[in-house]
């Protein structure tokens, strides 16, 4: 620690920081531009100059400048004032000044600090330059003229997103960012780059010239695309969603989030349910609440409960997953399943598939081992936090799969999995000399015929290698769908854990409920199986289903989430549900009156005590304890592990649920996408 005055006030500050940052700590206020806490320091725009006594008889740069013992500064000196109308005038030389037409306007860092630190007239009488705009992709849009050269942009893609594919071209004044040969940016995380422009020169494209800031309501809620549970903030315009930001959470998302949660919002206005449907005839036709529910009604009347069974999908609220475990209880059934990818999930014990190591513990591992997964395309956002680890420890990382590129230097050892049983791979020996190894285990291992036997070897293998102890757990498991670690807790698998997905679909039932299940084959439900479809979108499913029920979209309801570490967190509703849509629980709750089985709850907070008295952890919201491992023995597993080579999850980023598939921005990015990520360059430097 150093003490410094700053404006007649000491403190002490850490040792390493700049004086930026010990001006924050004081409270005070610095204009920037190029700075940013997460990214290098550029000390390119030069607003964040502070007066330090017995320095240089001139204004410095204080995001470049490091504390020292003693140090006295001024940051608001008659000096320092006249500094930073310099700096502005400059920046604005060149500046179009068309803020009425720029969709930045009225959350504009260079709008808002020229008013607070710049003059009221300008002494530039020449000709302004004109910048080419840039293609950027279908994402981000471009008007390059405005761009003030801060590189945050460029520094954000070399270091953050790990795609160098930013970088600016000649000098001086006709300096230009840009992709050096003109193509879309190949990151999943590239909307970002619109968060962290403090102009107008990047901004969303799919939303561009549809609202102001000033109109829309901003909802706080959570991304349900993929597992990681990113903290948003919905910002809608009377019933409609306008746009997805993000929400800073240190310990899950930090304050990124990935393009599919942030663009695939158009999505939520296509191919929408909004009322009920009944099969006549083999023929869908309109249907009001009270004739689709008796015809359900008609079909379960009589029925076995072994004849009946309920699929959940990957975009359910814990409160709609409990509702329909307890509506097929009440009709004596057991048979409900959330694992409708196959994935041998082991649900007797917590965390047999929990990301345990938590997000945020990613950056204590010294040595990673992934498995079957991709976390580039299965969660953007904590595969960035791996690179961010990388970059600063260099940590060994190594990968059985398919060679790809994940933005940092893997180590790949092949496709075939057997050699996990026998541990006598290269990298046991980097794992064991780990002090905090960590396994991470994807979808697209476990979702195998020989997925249990991955699983409990997977589990050895980080007993083995000391992953498992009080202090350290690092086995994790790393989900795809937003609802599947929620359902586990909840206990919605068959009983014993078994695989219910061949009795549930190969005509194994007489009445099949779909709760948003839609990433299945739909060929495989028996003939003679009447199937209830209850989700927002009229996707695969719906098409095979004798009653549709509308239900609401994430965005529409209320609702929990539980993230792959077990993280639960709850979401908002931002607007109301179309038309004749209901949220999910409200649905199920009406229908159980009807067959006289009534569910025990009307109102959501009823519905999240339920929760509470099905898993206690219900009952803590966005927290997690430090977790330890105290009980090593692993989930048990008969067979042995194939040598098929083990494939990914994902297949397309840019489409793997309902809303993604039925939204415009997420079909360009396929066509100009699915090509061009085949042939990546090296990001791994």
């Amino acid at each position: 620690m150093v003490k410094v005055t700053i404006d007649g006030t000491e403190l002490e500050v850490p040792s390493g920081f700049n004086v930026l940052q010990a001006c924050e700590m004081a409270g005070k206020e610095i204009p920037r531009f190029c700075y940013h806490d997460r990214l290098s320091v550029a000390g390119n725009c030069r607003m964040c100059l502070v007066e330090i006594e017995k320095g240089p008889p001139k204004p410095v740069a204080s995001c470049a400048m490091p504390v020292a013992d003693g140090m006295v500064v001024k940051t608001d000196s008659e000096m320092v004032r006249r500094g930073r109308r310099g700096v502005m005038e400059f920046l604005l030389i060149n500046h179009p000044l068309d803020c009425p037409i720029c969709d930045q306007g009225g959350e504009c860092d260079l709008q808002d600090q020229s008013v607070a630190y710049g003059r009221d007239h300008s002494r530039f009488e020449e000709n302004k330059r004109a910048v080419k705009d840039k293609y950027l992709g279908p994402l981000v849009k471009t008007v390059m003229t405005r761009c003030i050269q801060c590189t945050r942009c460029v520094r954000f893609a070399q270091e953050i997103a790990g795609v160098p594919e930013l970088g600016a071209t000649s000098r001086g004044e006709n300096v230009e960012i840009g992709t050096y040969v003109e193509k879309a940016l190949t990151s999943e995380l590239s909307g970002n780059l619109i968060d962290i422009c403090p102009v107008g020169a990047l901004t969303s494209k799919p939303y561009a010239f549809t609202a102001r800031p000033w109109e829309l309501n901003r909802t706080d809620s959570i991304d349900v695309m993929d597992a990681v549970g990113a903290n948003i903030v919905l910002c809608a315009r009377g019933p409609e969603v306008m746009r997805v930001l993000p929400r800073i959470n240190e310990d899950v998302n930090e304050e990124w989030l990935a393009d599919k949660s942030r663009f695939a919002v158009d999505g939520l206005r296509r191919r929408r349910l909004d009322t009920p449907w009944v099969r006549e005839n083999g023929t869908l036709r309109q249907a009001n609440w009270q004739e689709a529910f008796q015809a359900i009604a008609s079909r379960m009347q009589g029925l076995d409960g072994a004849r009946i069974g309920a699929l959940i999908g990957d975009l359910a609220d814990a409160e709609s997953i409990v509702a329909l475990k307890d509506l097929m209880a009440g009709a004596g059934s057991s048979l409900i399943e959330c694992r409708q990818d196959g994935a041998a999930l082991d649900a007797s014990r917590g965390d047999f598939f929990l990301f345990n190591s938590t997000i945020a513990g990613i950056e204590e591992a010294d040595a990673i081992l992934l498995i079957g997964t991709d976390p580039r395309h299965e969660a953007p956002v904590l595969n960035a936090r791996i690179r961010k680890h990388w970059l600063a420890t260099q940590l060994p990382i190594a990968s059985f799969g398919a060679s790809l590129d994940l933005t940092y230097q893997v180590d790949w050892l092949g496709t075939d999995l057997s050699a996990l049983s026998a541990g006598d791979f290269a990298f046991v020996e980097t794992l064991r000399a780990a002090k905090k190894p960590m396994i991470i285990v994807g979808q697209g291992a476990l979702a195998r015929p020989d997925g249990a036997a991955i699983l409990a070897a997977s589990w050895a293998l980080a007993d083995q290698v000391g992953a498992l102890n009080a202090g350290w757990h690092g086995f994790n498991v790393l989900h795809t769908a937003a609802s599947r670690a929620g359902a586990l807790m909840l206990g919605a698998v068959p009983p014993g854990g078994e695989n219910g997905l061949p009795r549930l679909l190969d005509g194994g039932v007489d009445l099949l409920w779909l709760l948003g299940a839609d990433e299945f084959d739909t060929a495989r439900i028996g003939a003679n199986t009447f199937v209830v479809y209850q989700g927002s979108h009229g996707d695969k499913s719906a098409a095979r289903a004798d009653v549709i029920l509308p239900g609401a979209a994430y965005t529409e309801k209320d609702g929990t989430y539980v993230n792959t570490e077990g993280r639960v967190q709850q979401a908002n509703r931002a607007v109301h549900p179309l038309k004749d849509a209901k949220d999910d629980w409200r649905i199920l709750r009406a229908f159980s009156a009807v067959i006289d089985r009534p569910l025990p709850y009307d109102t959501i907070e009823a519905v999240r005590a339920r929760l509470i008295e099905v898993n206690p952890a219900f009952a803590v919201i966005d927290d997690l304890p430090v977790r330890g491992c105290t009980d090593p023995s692993g989930p048990s597993a008969q067979g042995t592990i194939s040598t098929a080579p083990v494939s990914y999850a994902i297949s397309s980023y840019w489409q793997t649920d309902p809303v993604s598939r039925a939204s415009p921005t997420m079909a360009e990015c396929v066509r100009v996408y699915e090509t061009a990520q085949a042939a990546l360059p090296s990001a791994a430097e």
